[in-house]
């Protein structure tokens, strides 16, 4: 007897319908998997084996053959095992399957409990695009799952209650969709621009590349602040929308880094991986091509600190997905593309030795030593980071200033009456921030009058600028002028971006 079971692999953020298909027959006793899987799915069957022999049923010593279809993809984890068990029990008349057709994902336990499974919610997106409205998931995924809505989606805690539900003896409760509106989260962050002391013109252009979502750069030397005001950039990023939400937790559920217990993202991820970083460990891939930090990172932060520490190879992995804003991961095993649309935030001391321009302290690096420091980070690179800022010393004066300073919490508002505004003007387009204009949406929204065109000229032609940076100082003069609440770019807006750039 055969039976056809529907479950779904994972491939990059895609969902793949897979048949998988179980064979029992008269012959020596054999339990045999075929059609293109992993170690993970091969060793399904002995979980499939005493998964159903500790929910009560049986397990007959028959030829039993089970094929995963299309045989052609790779498939792998062990989100198959429910599919395979439904499929063995339907094809020793243990169980019959009458009605919609549904979808299982899920791994086995020995004792027939099931397992969270990585990557639901994408999963689950893709197979109501292909048409399926019928799914049976584990309970730990249930929060995840309540933010797809379309479909019947029901979640188990066992083999035994799927039999249960299948058989009509028990049917699950269909899992309750969850408001597409985020609900405030409580956190607290521990770093708040209001305890950074002086640094007022850091703090300025902090504001300016968190409100267009562009890349920053900071130069300075040790213990001057430039730590601490990257560690800040969490508590002053504007709200995330649903459909931003619902895409950066999409990427945690495939890297198997969701909370069960929020089941979505709603705060814009920070990501700050140590120096020592590879540049797959970045980028992404592995055996299962997996996401790396700079999609992990999409709709929130890739702080690097100390960038020159970091491996030239390393470094020079972002020039892609800096400017398309996604990474295309290619290993043996296939090609995938995951989002990267995140704000680079970068840290760096002037030198080697950190004291290379201070007034109070002498520099011990020689010309040779910092010029090969700082070409570390390629000009190609530089030529992408649209904000460098000199952060300075801080004087003993400020430190011990007691005027209350500027909260996150106030910089935030401000933060996200910029963002409706870029949203607004972009409900047209596929983007949402000023980071992201393209060349016709330059020619759109960014258009300059006689006498920013000749700041501009003087400012390409002096202190010469790249096509690519003239693009950008443009945008972040758009976020400004976007800041002061006008609708057209200004001498002053211009001369500020252009300050920015030349560091």
């Amino acid at each position: 007897m055969i039976a056809k079971i529907l479950s779904y692999a994972l491939y990059g953020l895609n969902g793949i319908p897979v048949e998988v298909e179980v064979d029992v027959n008269n012959g020596l006793p054999a339990f045999d998997i075929v059609g293109l899987g992993d170690a993970a799915v091969k060793e399904s069957k002995e979980r499939v084996r005493s998964a159903i022999k500790n929910s009560g049923r049986i397990l007959p010593a028959k030829k039993i053959t089970s094929n995963f279809a299309p045989a052609f993809i790779k498939k792998s984890g062990s989100s198959f095992d429910l599919a395979l068990a439904v499929g063995v029990l339907c094809a020793t008349g243990q169980l019959v399957l009458s009605g919609l057709k549904s979808v299982f994902l899920g791994e086995l336990s020995l004792d027939g409990g099931l397992r969270k499974a990585a990557g639901i919610l994408p999963i689950l997106i893709a197979a109501i695009n292909d048409g399926y409205t019928s799914f049976v998931i584990p309970k730990e995924n249930e929060k995840e799952a309540s933010f797809v809505s379309g479909a019947d989606i029901y979640a188990a805690e066992n083999l035994t209650q799927v039999i249960d539900h299948l058989s009509g003896l028990k049917p699950l409760e269909k899992i309750t969709p969850a408001p597409r509106e985020l609900a405030d989260n409580p956190k607290r962050y521990d770093s708040d621009m209001a305890f950074v002391k002086g640094q007022a013109v850091a703090k300025r252009a902090l504001e300016v590349a968190v409100s267009g979502g562009h890349n920053i750069l900071f130069v300075g030397a040790p213990g001057t602040g430039k730590t601490m005001l990257a560690k800040c950039i969490p508590s002053i990023m504007p709200d995330m929308t649903f459909e931003e939400a619902v895409e950066t937790t999409k990427i945690y559920s495939v890297a198997g880094l969701l909370d069960e217990k929020a089941g979505i993202i709603n705060l814009r991820p920070f990501r700050s991986p140590h120096h020592t970083a590879t540049s797959v460990a970045l980028t992404g891939g592995g055996a299962t091509l997996r996401p790396g930090e700079i999609s992990l990172a999409h709709n929130g932060v890739l702080f690097l600190d100390e960038m020159p520490e970091y491996s030239r190879q390393t470094l020079e992995a972002l020039r892609q997905p800096l400017e398309d804003g996604v990474i295309s991961v290619s290993r043996a095993t296939g090609t995938v593309k995951y989002p990267a649309n995140f704000i680079l935030c970068g840290s760096m001391n002037p030198c080697p030795c950190g004291n290379y321009g201070s007034a109070d302290k002498e520099c011990t690096c020689t010309p040779s030593s910092i010029a090969k420091y700082r070409a570390k980070i390629s000009g190609p690179l530089l030529d992408r980071i649209d904000i460098k800022i000199d952060v300075d010393e801080v004087k003993y004066s400020e430190l011990t200033d007691n005027c209350k300073a500027e909260t996150s919490e106030q910089i935030r508002q401000r933060v996200n009456r910029t963002r409706k505004i870029q949203a607004e003007r972009f409900k047209n387009d596929d983007i949402t921030a000023n980071a992201d204009m393209k060349e016709k949406h330059i020619l759109k929204y960014c258009a300059l009058d006689g006498e920013c065109e000749k700041i501009l000229k003087n400012a390409y032609e002096n202190l010469h600028l790249s096509p690519r940076a003239r693009s950008r100082i443009i945008k972040v003069a758009r976020t400004i002028a976007d800041m002061d609440l006008y609708d057209a770019i200004l001498p002053k807006h211009l001369l500020e971006a252009i300050n920015y750039r030349n560091g």
